[in-house]
């Protein structure tokens, strides 16, 4: 089948975080060799594929990363009956893989399609190469919509949570532990702040019929200088997840009123939310191809840069999300073909009439 030969293709062709470059040189060999509307244009280790232009239909990019996460594999990239097995099978080669098959199919869609390959999805907001793309390639920033082909089981995933990491550093002063009066102990100073995430309850909000969880927790925790040692710092990372009704100003200061002041925050990673859009026209047409499911995304993806843009944006792939950064990674095939076979509805249903 030729969509799983795609995805093995792309599983047995590394590309961890940081090191895509191997896989974006064979992504761009590949499709260079095929009939474009316009060359490839790469920045670093990302790639704009201006596929069909000039159909008369909508302007409509599928994006997908190809970094994967630092997985445990037991064997190499492998198919076992309806699962493919490898880093990275799920989250994101087979979104990528859809994204190649309609490269190279010889029927392409009456509408302006454009695909992105980018880089560094996996890691800091910053550093993800899709930020770059948006800023320097000449058209991408004016599409219409956009599809992030993330594993989703072939639901339709609407917006998606922001997420704000904060650095918080208790400040205390060294003693040794048999006289700790003589010091200021730094862990102990988190108690209170301890205590407040410990009995928070998710805070939901409803927007489009679709409910989103705002929630924070400690995810790290570092400090001590010795057993024997009072510690003079302790520090926490904070990590809040929100809906699409809050900014990042207003999550900022959400943070700062829980710390209320008993340690020093430096805000370390911050991305916005994006909102659903369920009833935009291009949305209302994925969601009526035979989607799984409509449901809000509570998590973090790049359609948040696309809402940033103003250009409307969701998350639809056919990855068996579950799987995504599990060791022994996989997806399902049977998945796979339903994904490409919603997304065919799709275009047709939007195509230039």
């Amino acid at each position: 089948m030729r969509l799983a030969q795609t995805l093995l293709w792309l599983c047995q062709t590394p590309s961890f975080i940081g090191d895509e470059r191997l896989l974006c040189d064979a992504v761009a060999a590949r499709v260079s060799a095929l009939p474009l509307a316009a060359p490839v244009r790469r920045f670093g280790d990302s790639l704009v594929v201006p596929l069909t232009r000039g159909t008369g239909g909508p302007n409509v990019a599928l994006i997908g990363h190809l970094d994967v996460v630092r997985t445990e594999h037991e064997h190499p990239p492998r198919i076992e009956g309806d699962r493919l097995y490898g880093p990275g099978a799920a989250d994101m080669k087979s979104g990528l893989t859809l994204m190649l098959d309609l490269a190279e199919r010889p029927d392409r869609p009456r509408v302006d399609l454009t695909l992105v390959f980018y880089a560094r999805e996996e890691g800091p907001y910053a550093e993800n190469e899709l930020g770059v793309v948006l800023d320097e390639d000449p058209e991408l920033s004016r599409v219409e919509f956009a599809i992030a082909l993330e594993p989703s089981d072939n639901k339709l995933q609407l917006g998606c949570s922001g997420s704000v990491h904060a650095k918080v550093l208790f400040q205390g002063r060294t003693a040794h532990s048999a006289r700790p009066w003589q010091g200021d102990n730094a862990i102990h100073k988190a108690a209170g702040l301890l205590a407040r995430l410990g009995a928070l309850q998710p805070e939901r909000v409803s927007i489009d019929d679709l409910e989103w969880a705002h929630v924070t927790s400690a995810t790290m925790a570092g400090g001590g200088r010795g057993r024997n040692i009072i510690p003079d710092q302790f520090e926490l990372n904070l990590n809040r997840r929100f809906g699409p009704d809050r900014d990042l100003a207003r999550v900022q200061e959400e943070i700062l009123a829980l710390v209320a002041g008993e340690a020093d925050v430096e805000f370390i990673d911050l991305s916005p939310a994006a909102p659903p859009l369920r009833h935009h026209p291009l949305v209302e047409a994925l969601a009526a191809s035979g989607v799984h499911a409509v449901e809000p995304k509570q998590a973090w993806t790049d359609v948040a840069r696309f809402a940033k843009l103003g250009v409307a944006a969701v998350n639809f792939g056919p990855g068996t999300q579950a799987q995504a950064h599990q060791k022994n990674e996989w997806t399902s095939i049977s998945g796979l073909v339903e994904g490409q076979r919603i997304v065919a509805r799709f275009l047709e249903r939007i195509e230039a009439r």
